[in-house]
């Protein structure tokens, strides 16, 4: 089996104000042999003097880039209409990636917003798979991929492997979240056997799940503080997919997300959960107890637990 990559999604330094390259630093400090810039404003700018002196920096450390961006999704709320068409802010991507040396675009298709709007969650996906096949053939793309994330609690696993292969597996596939994951009811074990081997990378961290005032309360908190097994987790991805790096997109809470699912009305936005999938989540749910969130000054929190997280990681890789 190949020895263990540790890698960082760079969204979970978000609040730092950091250049580039001194997160480039900090990831290269705590371990990490790969980076993602999930959203381009982490990289400092577009240029592509800018971007060569990012690579190369990271070229003398060691580490590898990916690069993201947003939604895909013309008719989603996340999508950004003012910076062009899907095709041509995923054409922009590619140039950025090529310069970077990423050999994929993540992306999305929106958030647990569109499967509460007029427009039915179907169409939406309907409207990514258009977006991916608008850049199938073009020379732009330059063979580099899309990875489609399940993000914010917009796709349940299965929706999210056949949109991947309704446009094609050749040239996209899945950027694996084991966090959202518990936003669309599931538990990440499930995701991840479902979409472990479309996955192009990863966005891993852990959560607590509990029931309490007829509620489902989630929370992403840190490494080894929740109750989805992630060791077990871990375990299962290694065999899965030795080849990925095990990628952390910390984004700890510090109060839960809420799921009324006793109340009929909740479930007019998830008539599409299997009961077998959502009884797996429930499982956890009636396992769980309450998660007090640690108090602290929010960004330096934030640095702190990161750093923890990482060291957690290693440990659980065998990486120390």
């Amino acid at each position: 089996m190949p020895t263990p990559r540790l890698g960082l999604d760079l969204f979970s330094l978000r609040s730092q104000g950091w250049t580039a390259f001194q997160q480039l630093d900090f990831a290269h400090a705590h371990g990490a042999s790969l980076v993602n810039f999930s959203e381009p404003r982490f990289l400092g700018g577009t240029a592509s003097d800018h971007l060569k002196r990012v690579r190369e920096h990271a070229d003398s450390l060691g580490i590898q880039i990916e690069v993201g961006f947003g939604s895909i999704c013309p008719t989603s709320t996340r999508f950004l209409k003012e910076d062009g068409t899907a095709r041509e802010q995923l054409l922009k991507m590619f140039g950025i990636a090529r310069i970077l040396g990423s050999p994929f675009v993540r992306c999305y298709l929106g958030s647990a917003d569109e499967r509460k709007g007029e427009l039915p969650l179907e169409a939406h996906i309907e409207n990514t798979i258009a977006a991916c096949r608008s850049v199938r053939d073009d020379d732009g793309r330059h063979g580099i991929k899309i990875a489609v994330e399940n993000h914010a609690g917009d796709l349940q696993a299965l929706q999210l492997r056949s949109l991947v292969e309704e446009a094609g597996t050749d040239y996209v596939g899945t950027l694996l979240d084991a966090g959202n994951a518990t936003w669309t009811l599931e538990d990440p074990l499930h995701t991840l056997e479902v979409l472990a081997p479309l996955a192009l990378t990863t966005g891993i961290r852990d959560s607590r799940i509990w029931m309490e005032d007829d509620q489902v309360h989630v929370m992403w908190v840190p490494l080894g503080q929740g109750n989805i097994g992630i060791d077990r987790w871990t375990a299962r991805f290694r065999e899965l997919r030795p080849d990925l790096a095990f990628s952390l997109e910390m984004i700890n809470l510090r109060s839960a997300r809420k799921f009324a699912v006793r109340d009929a009305r909740f479930w007019e936005s998830y008539r599409d959960v299997p009961a077998w999938v959502y009884e797996g989540f429930m499982k956890l749910a009636r396992q769980g107890e309450p998660y007090v969130a640690p108090e602290g000054e929010p960004v330096a929190l934030e640095r702190e637990e990161v750093a923890a997280d990482l060291a957690y990681s290693r440990r659980l890789l065998g990486l120390v």
